[in-house]
């Protein structure tokens, strides 16, 4: 439970830089659009490439540390740490970054949308705040990123600028504000008791030693922190993400898959592997209390989904259920559980922005958003829908696709922590995929357009958008049959970083 020996180095601050000075570059070139996107390519690319390159470090089971200035505040330092954790976070954000980019290309092109600048400007920062979030070496960093990407995303979930778009945005920044407030008082709580605010692997050793005499007081700040962190959009803190589907698509696939709620529940996993550790939340009974929440909203968000004919607001809830596994399996504070939730942040990251982008795909081309009017768009489209329908199998836990792997550890988490009832939970939740994913598929494939017509022209959406699409549905697959047959390709280096990540924060029998 030990991290490794630190290693200083100005990586992670030029990554996070990359983003920051794109979008800068963007505004200087919004008068010629063919550059303006061309630096969010070279600033996603190039940022990948940057925090890629500290894989090496990491699988030395090393530290990498990059401390900005000291604050007024003793012991506190803005500053970036990246642990095997944070990397995994980071490795997602920037390289779905880069596919979406070239989405966004092809998809507000294609509909022509307005401020195209400010589009590509907010989208920069948002993935600045979601990277400075997964580097952060402490709350008070994660907290400053956590309101960067809030108010960066603000202008994103607004874009249309209609009426029902303003109140969207509206109810989005009044529920995030309101987190950031609760975040700032259990982080000014934290700092108080502990005299900082570290990430620590197995926890901060200063709270613990208070758990005798503060269980009250420590029990309380714990749902100070789950508040502020409703990004991760746990039931009843929900509403705002269904809510903000009125954004264009390439948002809703930032917001699901890439930054918003992936920092929330990257949050949550924080607090527990690395504030409050797996020892202190089993004495204060808080692991049962976090997995009851997550698998309420699981197996809620379900039936919300099921009931929706909208095809991303029905997205949306599922991302509510996805997220709630992560949860679930930090708070089952098992090797096992744990090593699940880690493995299904990226894991879902690609499948949730494969069934966005497709749903993007199918807006463009034939200008159906309701799942009910989609008879016959496999045929039309049968290289989008056949990525919508193999990520879809991988959200129910079916093969080919990567989210068998990581619902297949959350499983092995719940025996090893002898809680057999969230086994169930996790069984019922993955049926209720299928019963709201398996319809989209049928409709799409099987049932006849009104009219009854037979022959149906085949039109894909742009390659800008269909490439995409196709390629995150790919690497979903290959994530699967990497680890099945053993390949190689990707195991000898991603789960070996999980590895690390977890034997940081609690011990692996």
């Amino acid at each position: 439970m030990t991290e490794g020996a630190i290693v200083s180095s100005f990586i992670p601050l030029f990554a996070i830089l990359c983003p920051a000075t794109a979008s800068i570059l963007i505004l200087l070139s919004r008068k010629r659009p063919n550059v303006r996107e061309s630096w969010t390519i070279i600033a996603g690319i190039l940022q990948f490439s940057l925090i890629a390159s500290m894989i090496p470090t990491i699988l030395n089971e090393e530290v990498i540390k990059c401390i900005f200035f000291q604050t007024m505040f003793k012991g506190i330092a803005f500053g970036f740490k990246v642990d095997a954790f944070g990397l995994i976070f980071a490795l997602t954000a920037s390289f779905l970054w880069i596919l979406v980019s070239f989405y966004s290309i092809g998809y507000m092109r294609s509909l022509r949308e307005h401020a195209q600048t400010r589009y590509y400007f907010c989208f920069a920062i948002a993935i600045f705040g979601a990277i400075g979030v997964a580097m952060s070496a402490n709350l008070l960093t994660m907290f400053i990123f956590f309101e960067i990407l809030t108010v960066s995303t603000y202008p994103l979930v607004i874009h249309e600028q209609s009426k029902e778009a303003i109140s969207a945005g509206h109810k989005y920044f009044a529920y995030l504000l309101t987190a950031g407030v609760f975040l700032l008082f259990a982080i000014m709580m934290t700092y108080y008791l502990t005299g900082t605010t570290d990430f620590t692997g197995g926890g901060i050793k200063a709270l613990s030693e208070l758990s005798s005499a503060y269980k009250l007081t420590l029990v309380i700040l714990f749902f100070c922190f789950l508040l502020g962190f409703m990004k991760a959009a746990w039931m009843p803190f929900h509403s705002w993400l269904p809510t903000a589907m009125i954004a264009p698509t390439p948002v809703s696939a930032l917001l699901h898959a890439v930054a918003v709620v992936k920092a929330g529940v990257f949050g949550i996993v924080r607090i527990v592997c690395y504030i409050y550790g797996v020892d202190l939340m089993t004495s204060l009974g808080l692991g049962l209390a976090l997995a009851c929440i997550a698998g309420f909203t699981m197996i809620v968000a379900n039936l919300f989904a099921i009931a929706q004919d909208n095809l991303k607001r029905r997205l949306a809830y599922s991302t509510i259920n996805q997220l709630s596994y992560i949860i679930l399996g930090a708070a089952l504070l098992s090797p096992k559980g744990i090593e699940g939730a880690m493995i299904h942040i990226p894991f879902h990251g690609f499948m949730k922005i494969t069934l966005f982008l497709c749903a993007g795909a199918i807006m463009v081309v034939t200008g159906k958003k309701n799942i009910s009017e989609m008879a016959g768009v496999g045929k039309q489209m049968p290289v989008t829908m056949l990525a919508f329908t193999i990520t879809a199998f991988g959200m129910c836990g079916i093969p080919p696709a990567c989210g068998f792997i990581s619902k297949w550890f959350l499983c092995l988490g719940t025996l090893q922590a002898e809680e057999i009832i969230f086994l169930f939970v996790l069984l019922i939740a993955s049926l209720l995929d299928v019963v709201y994913f398996f319809p989209i598929i049928h409709i799409a494939f099987f049932k006849r357009p009104e009219g009854g017509v037979e022959e149906v022209e085949v039109k894909e959406a742009p390659l800008f958008m269909l490439i995409p699409l196709s390629l995150t549905a790919i690497f979903s697959v290959i994530f699967f049959l990497d680890f099945i047959l053993r390949l190689n390709i990707i195991s000898m280096y991603f789960y070996k970083i999980v590895e690390i990540a977890v034997g940081n924060v609690i011990p692996i029998p």
